[in-house]
């Protein structure tokens, strides 16, 4: 049974433990979406990720890049907490994770969404997104949202002084411009 009543005002699910808004993220949101960031990382690439990005991958880094991103970053909020986010870069969906507490109730299809149309708006075609290849939960998630795999492709994930090779999976948006 789902605690979902439908989606607010601003396509945000409203779970039966308050509406969850989404707004853009600000300087004062940074502890948390590093938090958020770094505890979800770890749920879903250990194990599927070569050791030097597991290392590169500590809770100071995830600190060190959320000034990178935030102003490409919407938050969701609950009752005053940020409880997830997504971020873009160019026309990549980059980071989508949820607390560990807010997961399973849409919020996470609400950032996607929310992800994919800032992507559009910005004037590209469809958005894009890289998945671990061993993280199959994930894959599910954006195979259920529409999202279509495009297959195999080694995605170079961004660590100090250079990148990770990764097996990954591109998954292309269902929307198009």
């Amino acid at each position: 049974m789902s605690s979902e009543r439908g989606p607010g005002e601003n396509g945000a699910p409203e779970p039966a433990g308050g509406a969850v808004e989404l707004r853009p993220a600000g300087p004062p949101d940074a502890a948390e979406i590093a938090r958020i960031w770094g505890q979800g990382w770890a749920d879903a690439h250990l194990g599927h990720v070569p050791p030097a990005l597991v290392e590169a991958r500590t809770a100071a880094s995830f600190l060190e890049r959320v000034p990178e991103v935030l102003t490409d970053t919407v938050v969701a909020e609950r009752a005053g907490a940020v409880i997830g986010f997504v971020t873009i870069e160019g026309d990549q969906v980059d980071q989508l994770y949820l607390d560990r507490a807010a997961r399973g109730g849409g919020i996470g299809s609400a950032l996607l969404r929310a992800g994919e149309r800032a992507v559009i708006a910005a004037g590209h075609d469809r958005a894009w997104l890289a998945v671990a290849t061993g993280n199959t939960a994930a894959r599910r998630f954006y195979e259920r949202q529409g999202w279509i795999d495009d297959g195999r492709f080694v995605h170079p994930a961004p660590v100090p002084g250079g990148a990770v090779p990764v097996d990954a999976h591109r998954f292309l948006s269902p929307r198009r411009r």
